[in-house]
């Protein structure tokens, strides 16, 4: 690997010695530097647990932080690897930001009771490596191959099942009993099976309705136990675990991410049971998402509006609050995945951990520190810390032994995310500002199918936005690869040309606002940008901006949809009847299409450039309508007459009623009130 310590030391403004065995017989350089109580990056991951004993035995190293960076698989591996010292100095550069600020925390409470699902074989077979940590309780689904044992090591339940719900330390089981046998007062004698004429009892100890023909001899063999009774009603029931162990073939959840604590198990890998056994005692995580109801477009005077984080949620952890007019996340079941606040239009859904914010620093340190070494058209790669780093790990070793691999380019700079679905166009857009030519985000098959979806329509509106500004090439790209098998594509995908940057980086901070980071990134773009049209045109699915048609032949204006408008975007003028509107402020949830009661509404997603977008507009106006007693305006013409025409051949409404429509409220009450042929109570 070409290291360069000088250039690198420069870089990152302070001396470097380069070691080349420090894991083995310069190991007490590393100790030697935890001795210093300074924060010690280590540019090598392979020995991270050897670097972590280390540490360990090392006198006053506890609370010296140690990090670590992978400068060999993503720079020094490669065929561009005579170039790669900008990236590694953006590397190291990034591994030396303090870690994300704390937040708050999610608890589970398990004590380790398991409900094992499947035929009664296999799962007596899951229990028995399971019951010296666990609590096992088995739920039957039949016999399986062999049945049960004739020892009953376990409770064994069956029936229906009618729900299972909940996640680790707090899953509850539903189901129907409804079989003659009850597995509670069973004792496994075998007398039924051996007496039943036609066989309808097997090694599960279930009677199948199907082959019974009523002899009863069962229930004469089964004598003083009692466990037969044909005349016993079916009855629900229910009871709750703390982790839940499903051998069936159709999982018991069809979300892709399922709740924490229920695991499949084919019966061949372990690895499902050594977690299982591990899921014992108090957990914590961090609590993922931050919510803000007043920005939030999902529903308004019960319509719904944006849908978007319920559509995307791989977990089932977002659902609609009809009641609070409002959206509810489950922070027990979000997995962290951060595809909600991706697709939010509004920013009322924002990552908490990290932060945007912090994010935004990490990209600004990584895309700074390259330039400042020298480095030229930067492109971001935006993977998981798991699948993602072990398929670029494997391009990197392929790259070092196999002539026709090249590698991770020098001008590719890897970013491992919590997760690839977490960040959005704001984001991106800004490290475009911030210098990057590109940036991709590599996905493997740990992401669910809708976060590709989403992320490449996010994609589409960033890169129609750099399109229409005159950037020329492809900003944006979503790599997929499911394992080392597409490392070939993976390898001529990152070859791909730089597309055109900025001619000056911005110096901005990501807010935590989503719609305030956008706009900054905007401004920074536009600025510098190659051709400034008045209007770009954007993809319907997925643009948070836009602007609204109306059909001014139908609308009445009512006004219900700025009572609508989340985002204040839709405005009225106390003055006089119009409807105004600021595009800079609409976030196209579309409230206010599906709350027009005359259907006169029309989202246009576009980008308008002209100061207009930041001003508000005049959409509609109207003459307004004078009151026929006192003259006072109260409404508009258009709206008052057709409210007339459509209560003109009503019963309720004729002669003297459908002339106090034509008043004011006050005069209204004040005709009812004077007209001597109104009939009063006291008339009665």
């Amino acid at each position: 690997m070409p290291l360069d310590p000088k250039g690198l030391g420069a870089a990152l403004d302070e001396p470097l010695t380069q070691h080349s065995t420090l894991c083995r017989r310069e190991a007490g350089a590393f100790q030697q530097a935890l001795g210093q109580g300074d924060d010690v990056v280590v540019a090598c991951t392979q020995e991270a647990r050897l670097f972590t004993e280390l540490a360990e035995q090392t006198e006053g190293a506890g609370a010296v932080p140690i990090r670590f960076v992978n400068i060999r698989e993503t720079g020094g591996w490669s065929k561009d690897a005579a170039r790669a010292m900008p990236k590694m100095a953006a590397l190291l550069a990034a591994a030396r930001l303090p870690d994300p600020e704390s937040v708050p925390t999610v608890s589970y409470k398990s004590a380790g009771r398991v409900l094992v699902i499947g035929a009664l074989d296999a799962a007596e077979r899951a229990a028995d490596l399971l019951a010296d940590m666990l609590d096992v309780t088995i739920f039957s689904t039949g016999k399986g191959a062999s049945g049960g044992m004739q020892e009953r090591r376990y409770p064994v339940m069956t029936g229906r099942i009618e729900a299972l719900t909940g996640w680790l330390g707090a899953f509850e089981l539903k189901w129907e009993r409804s079989n003659a046998i009850d597995l509670d007062l069973c004792t496994r004698c075998n007398a039924c099976i051996a007496v039943c004429p036609e066989g309808a009892i097997g090694f599960d100890y279930q009677i199948d309705s199907a082959l019974c023909k009523s002899h009863r001899a069962c229930v004469r063999a089964c004598g003083v136990a009692g466990a037969i009774d044909f005349t016993r009603d079916p009855q629900s029931d229910s009871d709750t675990f703390d982790l839940v162990l499903d051998l069936r073939s159709t999982a018991a959840f069809t979300q892709h991410a399922k709740p924490q604590g229920y695991f499949q198990w084919n019966g061949a890998d372990t690895r499902a049971l050594i977690a299982l056994r591990g899921l014992v005692g108090e957990f914590e995580k961090p609590k993922f998402f931050s919510y803000k109801h007043k920005l939030c477009a999902h529903s308004r005077n019960e319509k719904t509006g944006c849908n978007a984080c319920i559509d995307v949620c791989s977990a089932s952890a977002i659902s609609s609050e009809k009641e609070r007019q409002q959206i509810k996340v489950n922070p027990n079941l979000c997995v962290g995945c951060g595809a909600c606040t991706t697709v939010c239009p509004s920013g009322a859904l924002t990552f908490a951990y990290p932060r945007a914010s912090e994010q935004g620093v990490k990209f600004k340190t990584l895309l700074s520190s390259y330039q400042r070494a020298g480095g030229r058209e930067p492109a971001l790669l935006l993977h998981s810390q798991e699948g993602g780093t072990k398929l670029i790990n494997e391009l990197g070793r392929a790259a070092r032994v196999n002539a026709e691999v090249r590698g991770v380019p020098a001008r590719v700079i890897p970013v491992p995310l919590w997760h690839t679905a977490s960040m959005g166009l704001d984001v991106w857009l800004t490290a475009v500002a911030y210098g990057a030519r590109n940036v991709w985000v590599l996905m493997t098959d740990e992401e669910a199918p809708q976060y590709r979806d989403a992320v490449r329509a996010q994609m589409d509106v960033a890169q129609a936005i750099l399109s229409g500004l005159g950037y020329q090439g492809q900003h944006f790209r979503l790599l997929h690869a499911r394992d080392a098998r597409d490392l070939a594509d993976l390898d001529a995908a990152l070859q791909s040309p730089p597309a055109q940057g900025v001619g000056k980086t911005a110096g901005f901070a990501v807010q935590a606002d989503k719609r305030a980071t956008l706009e900054l990134a905007l401004d920074h773009l536009v600025e510098q940008a190659p051709a400034r049209p008045e209007l770009i045109a954007l993809p319907a699915q997925g643009s948070p901006l836009g602007a609204l048609a109306i059909n001014k032949d139908a609308c009445t204006m009512c006004l219900s949809c700025v009572n609508a408008c989340p985002a204040s975007a839709l405005q009225d003028n106390p003055n006089a009847p119009q409807l105004r509107f600021i595009e800079k402020n609409c976030v196209q949830c579309g409230l206010c299409a599906k709350t027009c009661p005359e259907q006169a509404i029309t989202l246009v997603p576009q980008l308008r450039l002209t100061p207009q977008r930041k001003e508000a507009v005049v959409l509609n106006e109207m003459q307004p309508y004078a009151c026929i007693r006192c003259s006072k305006p109260f409404g508009t013409l258009k709206a008052i007459e057709a409210m007339l025409g459509k209560l003109a051949g009503h019963a309720m409404f004729q002669g003297e009623a459908l002339e106090r429509l034509k008043m004011c409220g006050d005069c209204r009450v004040i005709d009812i009130y004077s007209n001597p042929n109104e009939t009063r109570i006291t008339d009665l």
